[in-house]
């Protein structure tokens, strides 16, 4: 299984913002500089995010992008669950002739269950906190 690059850069966008004090704001622009992805493709990620309240968007001259609720309480098999198409394989209608007693259906429902009950061990706290080598890479030292 292999997560879709908008599900990636969800994830990553997450963890950028994460880092940051929660006060701060940031822009999109800034994230897609980060992780080298087009703005068109992370303004979708950023409107889906704040769409399920895991990003919030401040309009305005002085606007810009924050997490919308703690990392603590941002389950990472939950985020998964909200960016991520989880159809891994196609069975319904006229795609597949064996569908009918094909037990390989069910076995991929269960990996994919395995993964996502996995994931919702993971909070973004977890994937950000006291990870310094992490926060040397996202966060330049600011001048003094």
């Amino acid at each position: 299984m292999q997560l879709t690059s908008f599900t990636d850069y969800g994830l990553r966008a997450l963890m950028y913002l994460a880092m940051l004090p929660p006060e701060e704001l940031t822009s999109i622009t800034v994230v897609t500089e980060k992780y080298g992805v087009s703005r068109h493709h992370m303004v979708k990620i950023i409107h889906r995010m704040s769409q399920v309240g895991y990003v919030e968007a401040v309009r305005g001259k002085n606007g810009g992008i924050r997490l919308g609720r703690p990392a603590t309480s941002i389950v990472i098999g939950d985020v998964i669950r909200a960016l991520e198409p989880l159809s891994i394989v196609n069975c319904g209608g006229d795609a597949c002739h064996i569908t009918p007693a094909c037990r390989l259906k069910s076995a991929i429902a269960d990996a994919l269950e395995a993964f996502l009950a996995e994931m919702d061990k993971h909070t973004l706290h977890d994937m950000v906190s006291g990870n310094n080598d992490l926060h040397s890479l996202l966060i330049p030292v600011r001048p003094a």
